[in-house]
């Protein structure tokens, strides 16, 4: 029999596992955005280039994922949305989780989850082969993308620079997705548009 280990290690090994991996993103800031058209757990299509001329935040997202867990339950993310969206950003959540896996949420599921979260993104998307995960290099939950209105990848990386599934390093933390949207809206430059994602593993079909 394999021995107990407690979710606080096994968060700790997949993080390391995350920090360590070398694999580079498909799409670097500077360049184009991929489009793309994936459809919302309500069923409705979503394109990409239909939010051209406004800011995007795309997040990738397990409802499984312990870092994950620590931005939602703490109502870390949600205020994000809530914030950003009031300022007319588009906020579109996507879940690559493949089908086969034991994270998977069917959109019946997804929904109830994000709804008890009292989430507020634009729109859930599911990918479930990963052709837009993959296409965006996407390899944490969460990773964390913003595209400029021209369709510009302006920043992708980490949600902030506190690498741990603790709720208690949120007050302490430098969020650089915030940080980045308010230097967009001031008319600047990202001052730190490529940082380190972490988080657990995308949990694609390999």
């Amino acid at each position: 029999m394999l021995p107990f280990v407690p979710l606080r290690s096994l968060a700790a090994v997949c993080l390391a596992m995350i920090l360590a991996a070398g694999a580079r993103a498909a799409v670097e800031p500077g360049n184009a955005a991929p489009d793309f058209t994936l459809t919302r757990v309500d069923g409705k299509a979503v394109s990409l280039s239909e939010f051209r001329g406004k800011y995007v935040v795309l997040e990738w997202f397990n409802s499984e994922c312990p870092f994950v867990r620590k931005h939602y339950e703490s109502g870390n993310m949600q205020a994000l949305q809530t914030a950003y969206r009031k300022r007319d950003v588009v906020w579109l959540t996507i879940n690559s989780t493949n089908p086969d896996h034991s994270n998977f949420r069917d959109p019946e599921r997804s929904t109830e989850i994000m709804a008890n979260w009292k989430g507020n993104p634009t729109g859930l998307l599911l990918d479930p082969d990963g052709t837009v995960g993959q296409a965006y290099g996407a390899r944490t939950t969460p990773h964390m993308y913003i595209v400029d209105p021209r369709g510009t990848l302006v920043y992708r990386g980490g949600i902030d620079d506190k690498p741990s599934f603790s709720q208690r390093d949120i007050p302490v933390a430098k969020n650089y997705v915030a940080a980045a949207l308010d230097e967009l809206m001031a008319g600047q430059s990202v001052s730190e548009a490529d940082t380190r994602p972490y988080g657990c593993s995308v949990k694609y079909r390999y």
